[in-house]
């Protein structure tokens, strides 16, 4: 049940963004206004729609989900600052109080990362797995070693290869199979 919150939660906080991103993108004129209203260059409507478009698609699809859930916080606080903060207007505080909200709603994304049916699970999956074979594979190639050497008598110098981390033979080294008192 976490896993399907966690879903629908990222995706309805990227909705909000890939909204607002198209709007800005297919409204470039009344977006040029809303910056200039507030003293902001009207050359920022365009960045700031791909922006929040590429970002929510990027939380939407669960790719860098905690890098952009921080950029997004910061550009809904950086959007109050230049936007809602005449506090004596009632509906700028609760234009505020709402993007303070989704601000707080980005930071529990960045925070507890659920990436379930996410490109970053499958990527940290993908990792996981990659690692447990790697550790089977020095576990099996250690093992052969300890057999090998159970044939040796003690005391005896033996050659064994030498491989780097993906398996390549480096070379040799001479290995003596202790005695039974040198543990």
């Amino acid at each position: 049940m976490n896993t399907i919150a966690a879903l629908a939660g990222r995706i309805l906080l990227s909705l909000l963004f890939i909204i607002s991103g198209l709007g800005k993108l297919f409204d470039v004129s009344s977006a040029q206004a809303a910056l200039t209203a507030v003293g902001l260059s009207p050359d920022l409507a365009l960045p700031a729609g791909l922006f929040e478009l590429i970002a929510g698609l990027a939380l939407a699809f669960g790719v860098a989900t905690r890098l952009f859930a921080v950029l997004l916080a910061g550009f809904t606080l950086v959007t109050i600052l230049f936007f809602h903060h005449n506090l004596l207007d009632h509906l700028q505080v609760v234009e505020a109080l709402k993007n303070l909200a989704i601000t707080g709603g980005l930071l529990a994304l960045f925070a507890h990362r659920q990436v379930a049916w996410s490109y970053d699970g499958l990527r940290a999956k993908r990792d996981r797995e990659s690692a447990a074979r790697d550790a089977e594979m020095r576990a099996a190639r250690a093992e052969g070693r300890a057999e090998a050497m159970a044939d040796v008598p003690r005391g005896t110098v033996v050659t064994e290869p030498v491989t780097d981390i993906d398996g390549n033979p480096t070379g040799t080294v001479a290995v003596a199979r202790r005695k039974w008192w040198q543990i």
